[in-house]
């Protein structure tokens, strides 16, 4: 099966096609000659993800999948939410873990999740998966050889290493993109 991941962060692709496997072909948007910045304009994880699977479908016709991720911090009040990725600036992961560790100096409770909600458009059909894994803002950065975005912060509790000092393989058996992806291979395999 051929599928479009509405996405160009080879980060996500990678874990995606890890987690999906051979049985699926996966096409990033480079690779249907879509280059432009699809708007995410939406309130919420499920807005944004519908949104841009939308965008393929109606400007390039392919069935397809989209993903909206995000960190919800407990004592932010869910923040940085929908605005993870731009939290600091224009997708600057350093300064966005810059501002939420300043933000979380004083605060005792340092419990966040990550959500991803994954939208699928398959036969004019569309379908929404969400994967959630919770834990703890670390008080530092702990870089290791994996990982992006808010990785070297976060770590799932019953853990002790951050997402980014795990194995791409351990990540993606209990990360929020991984549940996400999983619930969507499930979906695919029954039709």
């Amino acid at each position: 099966m051929e599928l479009v991941f509405a996405t160009n962060n080879a980060h996500k692709l990678e874990e995606v096609r890890q987690i999906l496997g051979d049985r699926f072909t996966v096409h990033s948007l480079k690779e249907i000659g879509c280059t432009e910045d699809i708007p995410e304009t939406g309130d919420t994880f499920q807005d944004n993800a519908l949104q841009k699977a939308r965008y393929v479908k109606e400007h390039y016709g392919y069935d397809c999948f989209a993903d909206d991720t995000g960190l919800e911090v407990k004592a932010l009040d869910g923040a940085p939410g929908v605005h993870s990725a731009r939290y600091a600036g224009d997708h600057d992961s350093e300064a966005n873990m810059t501002k939420l560790l300043r933000e979380l100096e004083k605060k005792p409770d340092r419990s966040a999740q990550f959500r991803t909600v994954v939208a699928l458009i398959l036969n004019g059909q569309e379908v929404l998966f969400e994967g959630i894994v919770t834990g703890q803002i670390a008080t530092e950065r702990h870089y290791g050889d994996g990982g992006f975005g808010y990785d070297p912060i976060f770590v799932p509790d019953g853990y002790t290493e951050t997402f980014s000092q795990m194995s791409a393989q351990s990540k993606n058996l209990i990360s929020h993109r991984g549940r996400a992806v999983r619930k969507l291979a499930d979906y695919l395999k029954t039709l």
